[in-house]
């Protein structure tokens, strides 16, 4: 018979995907507008879809390899959740985006007339993503329990969540930057055109990569976030049994449903308020004051322990703060991103040197925040106690998810209105506003992802009976030092994967410039398919050898040094992941908004040399915010969840060389 708690949960994670459906309903009901803003929206649709579906295939090969070993080695359990885990991860990035594409046509035909109607479309369309993200791990997580009755089962669920995430973030990074860069490249820099373009080949491609990579690989992100802290809390609450019974597993389950009712009931508040950056906060505030009811309940009558209460309340105040972190050092009203358009006017090299400077600078805040939150949460209630503060962070991801994919919806639809030649009320500030929405969830982001790799290795260590880790061990010193120079291999990988992606757009740009009579003259009309095809050929041959080597380096640590050097080893790749992703998507933010805000009119505005540095800048800064740091998260988990998926090979075959 199934418990009233995994009752709770199944039904949650189904009122999430209701809400999916109606607000479809809701989306797909307006109008799209104008012959030319359709045609454009095809374009970007069919491009989106083809993507992600050729991903899809091309890593449908290696998820069934990987559920085969792990079913032969490690049970038909393992492999079973390792495919569910797998195709929900990639299925819930799917119904986000494919939302998402039909909503930016429908925010520009909104805009038309009101900018408070279009925030709204666009706002309910990055809702779509959130829910499904929330709705289908709840599900997943929930049933696979149920049919295995062993939260040590569900680690092949998490494990396929951190590679498909990590395919679909990677590669989804690597095309959309490929993109942008080669647009702005040529686009702006060279041929003195404006962002959107029409004129511009790649254009189409670039507006894609908004939905691949912002949309669909962010969401693809969170989700394995989200599921891997579940199965992460449920494994370590078997050591906590003999403290809350069965109530410990349960205890991340019953947080995160009612943390979907919370979300529903904040998107319900989203009106059509005149101040957009009001419209887009009430949502959320509306949320987290739920939640807070939600964790005081379920901390006090279900679990009768009101410490968690204070743990959990810690986490969600830990990620505004990060959150606030972040959005000082990336935007577009603050001295950071000034005094990095001001260096802009000393060209390309000083712009980006003052752009590295604050990104570097920038790290050590956050890092700082969450230790103290680990400290504080410890103290309250022990190593559960920063559990339930992980816990805390990720309740607030549907609502999170909904604000960041609100970012590509609204700059397709400022895109979709420059390329169809229509006026639009306040398109431009929707797409500031996003791009203030997106610089918060990535700092989001890695606050879950940082504190659920905690939570992993404190189950990683409770399952391997490591009371302590002796780094004077040579042998774990030496997982120490390999941990800590993997993030900077992976991620030299991946900014090498866009540089290469993107010289071959910017000589597709130029060659059209070149051979195209009367395109630059507005006579003639670009090929965007010919941008969109070497975007995605090149995405998906680039990404599989970082991703590869992510996979292979903690295996091998495990079986060659044992699994005290590998426990070593995932702290070291956690602590510099962690910081050097905050450095570079930090940077990154900054020297983006640095040029919006030289565009705005300040230093000279566009056209000037000043502009044209930051245009530099940002090409720079592309690879690192929105390819390397992301993709950084994922690795963080995916190395953990890997150490605890393989933990018994690791015990019963280890080498153990020195």
């Amino acid at each position: 018979m199934i418990s009233n708690d995994l009752l709770f949960a199944l039904g949650s994670g189904i009122l999430s995907l209701i809400g999916v459906f109606l607000i479809s309903i809701y989306i797909l009901r307006k109008d799209e507008g104008t012959k030319r803003m359709k045609e454009v929206a095809s374009y970007i649709k069919e491009g989106a879809s083809a993507f992600l579906k050729r991903e899809t295939i091309t890593i449908t090969y290696v998820i069934i390899i990987f559920s085969l070993l792990l079913g032969y080695f490690l049970g038909w359990q393992i492999g079973l959740g390792f495919l569910i885990g797998s195709y929900l991860s990639l299925f819930s990035a799917f119904v986000g985006m494919k939302i998402a594409t039909s909503a930016n046509v429908r925010t520009t035909n909104a805009a038309r007339k009101s900018a408070r109607k279009a925030m709204k479309i666009a706002f309910l369309g990055g809702s779509v993503t959130g829910l499904s993200i929330i709705g289908t791990s709840v599900l997943g997580i929930s049933i696979l329990y149920i049919l295995f009755g062993d939260p040590r089962l569900l680690v092949g669920f998490g494990f396929g969540a951190s590679l498909a995430a990590l395919f679909a973030q990677l590669g989804g990074g690597i095309y959309t930057k490929a993109a942008d860069i080669g647009a702005d490249l040529v686009g702006k820099v060279e041929k003195k055109i404006p962002e959107d373009d029409p004129r511009n080949p790649a254009v189409i491609a670039d507006l894609v990569g908004d939905n691949v990579g912002d949309c669909a690989g962010r969401g693809a992100d969170l989700f394995e976030s989200f599921s891997d802290n579940i199965i992460g809390v449920m494994i370590l609450g078997l050591a906590f049994m003999n403290l809350y019974g069965m109530k410990a597993i349960f205890f991340p389950l019953i947080v995160q449903g009612f943390g979907i009712i919370a979300t529903l009931i904040g998107i319900a508040f989203m009106r059509e308020w005149k101040n957009p950056f009001i419209g887009i906060n009430i949502p959320l505030i509306v949320t987290a004051i739920i939640e807070l009811i939600g964790f005081y309940a379920i901390s006090v009558y279900y679990m009768n322990d009101i410490g968690l209460f204070y743990c959990l309340t810690l986490g969600l105040i830990t990620s505004v703060i990060v959150a606030l972190v972040v959005q000082y050092y990336t935007g577009i009203n603050h001295k950071p991103v000034q005094e990095i358009a001001k260096s802009a006017q000393s060209g390309a090299a000083i712009d980006v040197l003052s752009g590295i400077a604050y990104g570097l600078e920038s790290s050590i805040f956050p890092i700082l925040i969450i230790a103290v939150t680990i400290l504080i949460s410890y103290f309250i209630k022990g190593i559960y106690g920063i559990a339930a503060a992980t816990v805390g962070i990720l309740a607030t991801t549907g609502i999170i998810m909904a604000s960041d994919t609100f970012g590509p919806i609204a700059d397709n639809a400022d895109g979709i209105a420059e390329m169809a030649n229509v006026k639009t009320k306040g398109t431009e500030t929707l797409d500031a506003i996003g791009n203030m929405t997106k610089a918060i969830t990535k700092g989001y982001a890695m606050s879950c992802a940082l504190l659920s790799a905690l939570v992993l290795i404190f189950a990683y260590a409770t399952e391997a009976h490591l009371a302590t880790i002796d780094i004077f061990k040579p042998v774990v010193l030496t997982g120490l030092f390999i941990g800590a120079g993997l993030p900077f291999l992976f991620s030299g990988l991946a900014i090498k994967a866009v540089g290469r992606s993107a010289y071959e757009i910017v000589k597709e740009v130029r060659r059209q410039f070149r051979e195209i009579k009367g395109l630059l003259q507005g006579k003639a009309k670009a090929d965007y398919g010919r941008c969109v095809d070497i975007t995605t050929k090149n995405a998906l041959r680039e990404m599989i050898l970082p991703t590869l080597i992510s996979v292979i380096f903690p295996i091998l640590v495990g079986f060659l040094l044992g699994i005290e050097s590998l426990g070593a080893y995932l702290a070291s790749v956690t602590v510099s992941s962690a910081l050097l992703a905050l450095f570079m998507y930090n940077s990154g933010g900054a020297l983006d908004n640095a040029k919006k805000y030289i565009e705005d009119g300040h230093f000279g505005g566009k056209g000037t040399e000043a502009h044209a540095a930051s245009v530099i800048g940002d090409t720079v800064g592309d690879p690192l915010k929105d390819t390397a740091g992301p993709s950084l998260h994922i690795l963080i988990k995916l190395q953990n969840i890997i150490a605890l998926t393989l933990l018994p090979l690791f015990i019963q075959y280890s080498l153990a060389i020195l």
